[in-house]
Order: structure tokens, then sequence, then C-alpha cells
């Protein structure tokens, strides 16, 4: 049997193509060829966002939207992130596979001793106004790495490569906590790669005196969430690292530009808008009405329904049980209460129903979240700290792919 083709009859001239199928695709260039004169350019596709466009081959991640179905490398999430820890899933991102007993080891060691970034970021940070967006101090950090590592430059190299790339998975979380203790007024704290990272990420964070312990259902619950965030196929942020990347810029660079992408609120902002919204209602005799107006499209209902997922989605039924577990943990919080009983009373509606609008991984990470202290400006970037697995990995993939071009 031949490979697949497709057949196109142009109504405007009565010509036949055959259009070569793989992989359940066409390749949009092919579709040059399909002219009404001659001289014209050609057929091209057009579709804004990537709807229905493959960008790339890639084996890191697969979503079934429709079925509910998010697996990395080809374990569903729900194992993971029942299983493992999430530096044995950005592993698993990067090389393709879980790591064993001696793999690990060495893979956490090497993430762990490059937990401590150059100290000259930490000027470059408390150069910004307090009150500035701890993503734009980030975002800023992490391009001067590209100053700082000028050899990350060569490309060719593939240790010396990757080597960078672990090198900013491991600076991550201690950049993400110096944002923040600027923003509190707070003095920077040095990492202690000794410790778990989820553990040294909060005690970096909230390390507030002598006493100070890492509460472990809230480094628990983080080191999840860093799994449920650590990559989704081709959205904004991994294509923004990829695109640029394809110029050959260095790692930091490509990574500073996945940031801005992430920073946007129809990408990285989604779980701030849900604790918004929730504060807006403010209780639970608001709720018949707001999602009246929701129904009247006066309002939106933040949290609910997915670009991709179609059904369930997966993580959020993972960070459901999540939020019952911090709610024990944690202080009482009306939010919490408030949002159970609001997804409740949605999830009766047949207005959500019938559209398949279902609470998503936004829902209840934001409540995580602030239970455990986080401002809602700090949401975003901790979605970075956890989605830099996922970038490097896609970035490694796309050097390595022969298909690569600007």
């Amino acid at each position: 049997m031949g490979r697949p083709t497709l057949t196109i009859r142009d109504n405007r001239t009565g010509r036949e193509y055959e259009l070569q199928i793989e992989d359940g695709s066409i390749r949009a260039i092919d579709l040059r060829q399909i002219k009404e004169q001659e001289e014209d350019f050609g057929l091209i596709t057009y579709d804004p966002g990537f709807s229905n466009t493959g960008s790339c081959h890639s084996t890191i991640t697969y979503i079934d939207g429709q079925k509910g179905i998010l697996r990395y490398r080809g374990y569903p999430i729900e194992e993971l992130a029942e299983r493992v820890s999430f530096l044995e899933v950005a592993y698993l991102l990067f090389h393709g596979d879980l790591p064993d007993k001696n793999s690990l080891g060495h893979w956490t060691s090497t993430i762990r001793a490059n937990s401590e970034p150059p100290r000259e970021l930490r000027k470059l940070i408390s150069s910004f106004p307090r009150d500035a967006s701890p993503m734009a101090m980030v975002m800023s950090a992490v391009a001067a790495l590209s100053a700082l590592y000028p050899e990350a430059s060569n490309l060719t190299d593939g240790p010396a490569r990757q080597a960078h790339l672990l090198r900013l998975l491991g600076h991550m979380p201690s950049i993400t906590a110096t944002a923040f203790r600027h923003t509190m007024g707070l003095p920077f704290l040095d990492s202690d790669p000794e410790m778990d990272l989820a553990d040294d990420f909060l005690r970096m964070v909230f390390h507030d005196g002598p006493g100070y312990e890492v509460n472990p259902v809230f480094s628990h619950a983080l080191d999840i969430l860093f799994t449920l965030h650590a990559d989704h196929e081709q959205n904004c942020s991994a294509n923004a690292m990829r695109s640029v990347g394809s110029s050959l810029p260095d790692p930091y660079m490509a990574a500073a530009s996945a940031i801005g992408a992430l920073a946007g609120p129809l990408h990285g902002g989604a779980n701030a808008a849900v604790v918004k919204m929730l504060e807006e209602i403010g209780s639970k005799d608001q709720v018949d009405d707001y999602i009246e107006r929701v129904k009247n499209g006066e309002v939106r209902l933040m949290g609910f329904g997915h670009r991709v997922y179609k059904n369930y989605d997966p993580r959020a039924t993972i960070i459901k049980k999540m939020a019952n577990q911090i709610l024990e943990a944690a202080a009482p919080s009306p939010l919490f209460d408030l949002a159970r009983y609001l997804e409740e009373i949605a999830l009766k509606e047949d207005y959500f129903v019938s559209r398949k609008l279902y609470p998503n991984v936004d829902f209840y990470s934001g409540l995580i979240y602030r239970a455990i202290g986080f401002l809602p400006s700090m949401f975003p970037v901790l979605f970075a700290v956890a989605r830099t697995s996922g970038w490097i990995s896609q970035w490694e993939e796309f050097m390595k792919d022969s298909d690569r071009r600007i």
C-alpha cells in the first residue's frame, strides 16, 4: 500500500492536485502549487491562533481535548501527579522517560547545584520599583543571564547547550523568590541546594526569622502544581520559545520571550482572574445573580471551559482534591467555600453543561497559591517556574529537529 494522499479539485480551473498525507497532516507549502494562473503566488492557509495547524513534530506532550486526556511522554498526568516529584517530571520531559534512581540523583544534584543565580541579578531586581510586576522582574533577570553567560550563544556544542538549559531550570526558583521578596520589601535569601526544591523555594519566599518551618502540605501541593503546569503542548509560550529560538539566540533570550508570552492575561493570568471574580461575587447569596449575568453575556465565568479541553480538564480533578487538603492546613478561607458553592451551582445549569464548560486547572490553583501566601501578581511567575521545564524541553527538541527553520 502506498503512502496516503489527499486529492484536491480546484473548481476555478477544474485541475486536481494530489498531496501527501503524513502524521494526519499535509504540508502547507504543498498548497502553493494550486494556482488559477501560472504567475499566481498559489494558495496559503489562513489560521489565526494555530487553531488547526501543526507547527512542529513533538513527542513531549499529548492532549486529547475531547476525551480530557493529558500525557507527558506517554504518561497520564494523573499517574505522574500521584507517583513522582516535579523534578522527576522535568527529567521525563527533557529526556523522554522517567529516571532510575542513579539518574534521578545526578539530575537532582545538577539542578540544585545551579540553584543560586549570579549576584548581579539581585542588583537588577532591586532597581525595580517595589510595585513593579514580578513577571517583568523575572523576565528581565532571565534575559540578563544572556549577558552573564555569553558562552551560551554557542549552540553547536550539545553538552554545553544542555548545561545552560539545566542552569536556567535551577536558577528560576531563586530568581522568582528574589522578585517576591523585593516586592514585599524583605531581605534576599540564599538558596540551600541540600533542600528539596519546593521546600527551599517556600523557605526563600516566606522565611521571616528564627522558628520558621516549611509547611509540608504546602510544599507537597506546590510540587504537584509545578507538575500540572510543566508543559501543555504548543501553547502560546511554548510556541514563543520555539519561534524566537528559531533565529538561534541563546536559550536565555528565548526563555525571556516565553516569559513575556506567559505574562499576558490570556495565558498566565487566568487563575488570578478567578480570585478577582470570587472577590467581586463576595458571598454565596450573590452567586445566582452572577450566573444569570454570565448567561446574559454581561460577564464571564472565569476558570470554566478551556480552548483545548471540551471535556473535564484532567488537571482540575487533581487540583480540586489538593484544594481540600490545603483547606485543612491553611487558615479558613471564605473564597474556598464560595468557589466550591459556585462550582456546584454552575454544574447544575444546563447552560454550562450543554456547552461543556467545566472547571479547568485555573479554577482552584489561584486559591491554593493564595492560601499558601502568594500575592495574585505572583501567580504567573509561579507558572513560569514550572513551565521552564517544558520550555527547555521544547527548545532542545526543536534544536534537534531536522525540519527546523526560522
